[in-house]
Parts: C-alpha cells; structure tokens; sequence
C-alpha cells in the first residue's frame, strides 16, 4: 500500500507538537534569588522567571544595567524586596515604563524597626537607631506571606491560571510550616539563656524574632556603617556579661570590628551565616535557613 507524504509525516509533526514545552503565560523578573526561588513554587509553568540579582552579588549594591533592562523586555511583572532595600526602585519605574509593574513584596510584611528600646536587640542598636531591617526573607513566616503576595500579583496578571496560583502558594506555606518545625526543633538544644545572636552587620532581626533569640549587630544594616569606640565597648561589655560563646560573620561580611571583638573576649567564631540571601551555595530559602540553624546550633549548644 502506497503511503502518501501527509500520512508519513503527521505522526512525526503529532509528536514534535506534543514534545514541545507550553509556553509560559506570565513573564516576571526578579530583584532576589529567594524571589525567584518563591516565584517558580508559585507560578510552576505558567510562570517564566528571570532572575536579575544572581547568587553571590550583593543585595546592597546591586543596581540594573541595560542589559539586564533588555532582558527583562517584555515582562508583566518585577518582583522587588523591598523595605528600602533596592535604592534604585524609582530610576527602574521610570526606564521600564507603565507596562511592567514594580511589586515590592516585603512591603505589606511587618518591619522591625532598629531602636534601642525594641527588646529584640540586647545591645545598642543606637548606631543603626532608626533603620528598618530589610532583611525579611529570614523569617519562614514572611516566606509563608510573600508567597501569597506573589498568588495575587499572578492572579491579578493571569486570571485565567489564578487557581493554580493560589494551590501552587498554598503548597509552599505548607512546605514553609514544616521547615519552621523543623528549625524549632533544632534550636530548642540550645538553652534560652544562651540564645544571643551576634552577627556582623544587623541583617537578623526577623531570624531572631521567630525563634527566639535576642539580637546583637555589631555593624548597621547596610555593612557600610562603622562601629564606634563606645559601641564597640558596649558591645565587648554585653558579650562578657551575658555569657555569649560565640560571634558569627557572614558570607558576604566579616569586618575588622568583628575580629577585633574576638580578640577581646575570646569568644569562638562560629560558622559565616547566610545574611543577604544571595549566597551561590544556598540559592533557596530552604538552603539558606538549614545553613543558618545548622551553624547556630553547632555554635551555641551546650
């Protein structure tokens, strides 16, 4: 039997088609790779991510070139933290246009305000007095909240895939529930009066208030800031009161101030914790609080 030429290439065009990926029914760019991260839980295919901030920069100084704003052509969505953290937000409105909509999501996200009243710091804030710790993402909790930011923001862009937005966000609470348990569990080794964290710059505020830990940032928010005599003084002074056995610096900041306290007091060094998230070896929330509790435990318990 002859076959005629449709015939013989229909099952192998039927196939081709079934083969290809489906095409993503939202674009959004992101400023974190936590965001992304959280950004393909919630969107799974319906989302295209890009990520603009890649593993290893830094949070702080990170600002969009015109290549990144090539990239991101097209996109519905920019997916930003937040709390002050992306100083450039306005410039990037303006050079994207009325088309993208800039979403800060750690906006509607209860802040920690750095003052010395606030009983979450056990000393002398004073140098970053004022600040907002814009480092919310060290919370599971505020991990559970974004991820129903972002279900909205897709829901509002991609009505039609608004169901499977809001499973997708309420998949990843539950998987949030489930790795704060598993950080409690961690930590309840480590006996509460031992429970002081004193890290390099004040980017813990939020770790801190979800598990219990009083806070002790040897520089300001943004690591630029500089210790002063006096604080430096009062901070050696709560480290020899209160027992504390270990300081820790962090991935991306381990400053002078920082070895020259332990020169002081003695006290170990424990491992470098995962301060802004953007760390290349822990590239997901999930990574980065394992790492963090990991270290903590390893350093404070008995």
């Amino acid at each position: 039997m002859k076959l005629s030429l449709r015939s013989m290439l229909l099952p192998v065009l039927t196939a081709l088609f079934v083969a290809l990926p489906a095409q993503a029914a939202l674009k959004v760019a992101t400023l974190h790779p936590l965001l992304g991260d959280l950004a393909r839980q919630v969107g799974g295919d319906k989302v295209e991510v890009v990520d603009l901030l890649k593993p290893g920069a830094d949070a702080h100084h990170f600002e969009p070139t015109s290549k990144d704003l090539a990239t991101i052509k097209g996109t519905a969505l920019i997916l930003a933290s937040g709390k002050h953290l992306e100083s450039y937000l306005d410039k990037l409105k303006d050079s994207v246009g009325p088309a993208t909509k800039i979403v800060e999501v750690g906006k509607p996200i209860p802040s920690i305000k750095i003052e010395a009243g606030n009983d979450l710091f056990l000393c002398c804030p004073a140098h970053a007095a004022g600040g907002i710790d814009p480092h919310w993402w060290h919370s599971a909790d505020n991990m559970k909240r974004a991820a129903r930011v972002l279900a909205d923001e897709f829901s509002t862009a991609d009505a039609a895939n608004a169901a499977t937005y809001r499973a997708n966000a309420e998949a990843a609470q539950q998987k949030l529930t489930t790795l704060k348990s598993w950080a409690q569990q961690q930590i309840a080794v480590i006996p509460k009066a031992d429970r002081k964290l004193v890290t390099a710059h004040a980017a813990f505020g939020y770790f801190c208030k979800e598990f219990g830990f009083k806070s002790v940032p040897v520089l300001g928010v943004g690591r630029e800031d500089e210790a002063t005599p006096k604080y430096m003084v009062e901070t050696i002074k709560t480290i020899r009161d209160n027992n504390i056995r270990a300081v820790f610096p962090e991935d991306q900041a381990n400053p002078k101030v920082l070895q020259e306290i332990v020169r002081e007091t003695g006290v170990k060094v424990g491992k470098p914790l995962i301060a802004d998230g953007t760390s290349s070896n822990a590239t997901t929330f999930e990574a980065m609080l394992r790492h963090n509790v990991s270290a903590v435990v390893e350093a404070l318990k008995p």
